[in-house]
């Protein structure tokens, strides 16, 4: 048993330290001519008598990928030392541009400095932490230390778990996270017990996921157990912190993997718990049409589909655009299975999930269109008229693209000839759209006539009546394309007598 006051031991099976080989070493030092201000700032540290590393992503994503992705990326850049809070802040006066107090009872101080026209990067500077633990107890007491190691211990993985001091230059990987990160798939496991770690922080167990898909990594058994036994100490953290995880994990190179490091775990339920009813959603006589299954591999249809960079909303539409189905599914005599309406009520889920995790309004407000109308185009069997073409993309606004990417990315038929069909189809609807484009203002559809000049022609005050007036010729520019003034003005005046009519009718 660890005594009261010691860190508690890493996995006993964890491997040895290995030291960078002579690329990788490389790659650090070219790191440091990157980022010219964290050599100044061991320089300035050690002439006071403390330590300075450089922990985090900034050093996993240099061995693993080279200093100039990393830069490329804009990432802020991590340091830990063995100076106090107050001593921090008194080196950086004079040397940064800006310094603030990110968390004093973290004892991190945060600190800018530009460069020319680069406003520079947002540095963190954290003092050693050491936790405590009291036997028979998860949760640690925080406190400072005095050595990078036991700081270390306290990381969410061993791949983060690895410093660099400056300006001596010295590799610190007292848990083997070198030799994790150097894996054809680099593998995820805690410093310390992960029952310890997640206990520690349980959004650490949404971030192994972020992992997986961000660096294609594979889970350590003990690692992945301990998650599965531990998913519901994720109900203690904020929405906020799990929604930005989950941005995280979506933007990585392989999302469906990481969804599905959720899903298995259990921790989806306090994620994305529509995903639980999904799994379950099986067409009895077609099991290829497992809704998760198929889930996944319209999202992986919409990554290779992408051509400017991770798009999040089409993402994160293709992920829940048939959460719907579950609701809706209805068996028949025959075995045959129908989600009539799973759009409707998939938009409402996905509209109400969102909401609870906080994304911000128009995210909400796209992903859910998204997913209420990812079906319209199936709805045109009969072929496009230009009325028709005009409504889809006044409907879509302005998610049309992902939208026609959703469209092709939710084809995952395996007979050849209908999945080429569909794509052909969808092919013909955007060069309709694109020709339409040419002759008229398809993407800023409204009618003739405003606001004002259907009160001045009709001679009514502001009110309701001047917005059906206006639907009404929206309708009518739909159905017909451009109008002229005067057609416009023929049209509000038939559409008047009409309504005056039906009124005189009533009374």
């Amino acid at each position: 048993m660890a005594d009261e006051s010691s860190v508690p031991d890493a996995a006993p099976d964890a491997p040895a330290s290995g030291a960078p080989d002579a690329q990788q070493a490389a790659q650090l030092g070219r790191l440091l001519d990157v980022h010219p201000e964290v050599r100044e700032l061991g320089e300035r540290f050690a002439a006071a008598g403390h330590e300075l590393f450089l922990v985090g992503g900034s050093v996993r994503d240099t061995l693993r990928a080279g200093p100039d992705a990393a830069a490329a990326d804009r990432i802020d850049l991590d340091l830990a030392t063995s100076a106090r809070p107050e001593d921090t802040e008194r080196l950086l006066r004079g040397w940064a541009d800006a310094v603030w107090l990110t968390g004093a009872e973290f004892g991190t101080v945060s600190c800018r400095r530009g460069r020319g026209d680069d406003p520079g990067r947002t540095i963190e500077i954290t003092t050693f932490r050491a936790d405590t633990y009291v036997a028979g107890s998860r949760h640690p007491t925080v406190a400072f230390g005095d050595a990078i190691e036991d700081d270390l211990a306290r990381r969410d993985f061993t791949v983060n778990a690895m410093a660099v001091q400056v300006p001596e230059f010295r590799f610190v990987d007292p848990f083997g996270g070198l030799r994790a990160l150097n894996r054809p798939r680099p593998l995820l496991r805690t410093p310390i017990d992960p029952h310890v770690s997640f206990g520690d922080d349980p959004l650490r167990m949404v971030r192994m996921a972020r992992f997986v898909s961000v660096l294609d990594a594979e889970i350590d058994d003990a690692t992945f157990v301990a998650a599965a036994e531990m998913a519901d100490e994720l109900a203690t953290v904020s929405k906020e912190r799990i929604r930005d995880e989950l941005v995280k994990l979506m933007l990585g190179p392989v999302p469906n993997r990481g969804v599905d490091v959720l899903v298995r775990t259990g921790l989806h339920r306090h994620v994305l718990p529509e995903l639980e009813d999904l799994h379950a959603c099986v067409d009895p006589l077609h099991r290829h049409k497992d809704v998760y299954h198929h889930t996944l591999a319209v999202l992986g249809n919409a990554i290779a589909l992408e051509t400017r960079g991770p798009d999040l909303l089409l993402r994160i539409s293709a992920l829940l655009h048939d959460v719907g189905k579950p609701a809706t599914r209805e068996i028949h005599r025959d075995r045959t299975v129908t989600f009539h309406h799973h759009d409707v009520v998939g938009a409402r889920l996905t509209r109400a999930r969102l909401r609870d995790l906080r994304f911000d309004k128009e995210t909400v407000r796209r992903v859910s269109d998204l997913v209420r109308l990812h079906l319209r185009f199936h709805t045109y069997v009969a072929g496009w008229t230009d009325a028709a073409v005009r409504r889809y993309v006044r409907d879509a606004g302005d998610v049309l693209e992902q939208l026609n990417l959703l469209t092709r990315a939710d084809v995952t038929t395996g007979d050849p000839r209908k999945a080429r069909a569909i794509q052909r189809r969808v092919t013909e609807l955007e060069e309709r759209i694109d020709h339409l484009r040419e002759q008229e203002e398809l993407d800023a559809l409204r009618p003739a006539l405003d606001g004002e000049a259907i009160m001045a022609h009709l001679g009514i005050p502001p009110g309701p009546v001047v917005g059906e007036a206006w639907r009404h010729l929206l309708e009518l520019r739909v159905e017909r394309g451009p109008m002229e003034d005067a057609e416009a003005l023929a049209e509000l005046d038939a559409w008047w007598a009409t309504r005056q009519a039906d009124g005189a009718s009533g009374d």
